[in-house]
């Protein structure tokens, strides 16, 4: 069953589908922790969430698009237990830590194979990873910048409504941390205008610098005297690069790991060091001489991107970041065309691994098909 059909289905049907998926029998198979769970598997947990998303009040006034993400959301929150659950020897007590970064993982890559288009992949996939935030929100230090953050991420009130039906899918009567504390999420949410939009900074500037100040200042606006633009392109091989470049930024010049290998003799499979070292001087100096420019490679994987991000906003650049993903089987056959096309195998170990770029990390985004995508002018 492809994503079209899958999204238009009932509940029933999707669960149908879902029990006879490896990563749902998983689900079935792990236990969790009795304190926390006492209905038992993950696999049953998930269900009740379903039912529960169905029974809030709010849900008939959601949008069909919306009901269909938090439907997902609701099916892959918890699809990573199996892979991160352990017992603790001395307690006995099941954990399983960081299961929902790996489950973002773990859904983007289902989303990817049944043709889920990005903009909805990415709201469920990150959801996901978020999902257990709105729980903690009492213990964070400062927390009006935690749903600040969030804002930029998800949708805090699809959020908040995901977590209500969470809490109360399980049967546990005692918990620790009530219903009650996630209405605080609302709450400050609402206060600080971000519970059904991002939140409203003065400029792309002061929310770049929010994001990467260690001690963030949410009402400092930083004077704007960037130095150029740097035009990073992320995406995995064969999917459209080079041709964005020449459509959209023709008289940019461009630092391409690909040209630098060519010209080094570097094939891919070796060490990329000094491949690396040549990109980065090159960029400083369009850096230091105050030109625009574009760098080209995949940085698919965000701790890859945050050091060549880190170099550009080092030299007072203003940033955008280009994400571009084609349709996978269209990527694969846009690989092969290329005169020296990547083996496949390697796009897909990529394409598991793949963090796609966030309004966190720049003043511009653009991921095409996605409509909240801004443009550097």
């Amino acid at each position: 069953m492809k994503w079209e059909q899958l999204r238009q289905s009932s509940l029933e049907d999707i669960t149908a589908w879902a029990e006879t998926q490896p990563w749902c029998q998983a689900m079935a198979d792990c236990a969790q922790d009795a304190e926390w769970h006492s209905e038992g598997d993950v696999w049953t947990h998930t269900k009740m969430v379903l039912e529960q998303l169905h029974a809030l009040k709010e849900w008939p006034s959601l949008t069909g698009y919306e009901q269909t993400v938090l439907v997902f959301t609701a099916l892959f929150h918890d699809v990573a237990k199996p892979l991160t659950t352990e017992v603790d020897p001395e307690t006995g007590r099941v954990r399983s830590p960081k299961h929902a970064v790996k489950g973002e993982h773990v859904a983007r890559n289902i989303l990817r194979d049944l043709g889920c288009d990005l903009e909805t992949r990415e709201k469920i996939a990150r959801l996901v990873r978020y999902h257990g935030r709105p729980a903690f929100l009492l213990e964070r230090d400062e927390p009006t910048h935690e749903v600040v953050r969030l804002s930029w991420l998800v949708n805090n009130r699809l959020l908040y409504l995901f977590a209500l039906a969470d809490t109360r899918g399980r049967d546990t009567d005692s918990m620790t941390r009530p219903e009650e504390n996630l209405h605080f999420w609302k709450l400050m949410a609402e206060e600080s205008g971000c519970y059904d939009q991002p939140y409203p900074f003065d400029t792309d500037h002061a929310r770049f610098t929010f994001f990467r100040q260690e001690e963030p200042n949410l009402y400092y606006v930083p004077h704007e005297n960037f130095s150029c633009n740097a035009t990073l392109m992320a995406g995995l091989p064969g999917s459209g690069k080079d041709t964005w470049l020449f459509s959209n930024r023709p008289d940019l010049p461009v630092v391409s790991l690909d040209d630098i290998r060519s010209e080094l003799g570097v094939d891919p499979t070796d060490n990329q060091g000094g491949v690396a070292q040549e990109a980065q001087e090159r960029c400083r100096e369009f850096l230091r001489a105050g030109t625009s420019f574009a760098f080209n490679a995949t940085n698919t994987m965000r701790q890859t991107r945050g050091r060549w991000l880190d170099l550009f906003s080092d030299y007072n650049a203003r940033i955008e970041i280009v994400y571009l993903e084609p349709a996978f089987d269209t990527l694969l056959r846009q690989n092969k065309a290329r005169s020296k096309p990547v083996p496949e195998p390697v796009i897909r170990r990529l394409a598991e691994k793949c963090e796609p770029p966030t309004w966190m990390e720049c003043h511009g985004l653009i991921m095409p098909n996605d409509n909240m995508h801004t443009q550097l002018g």
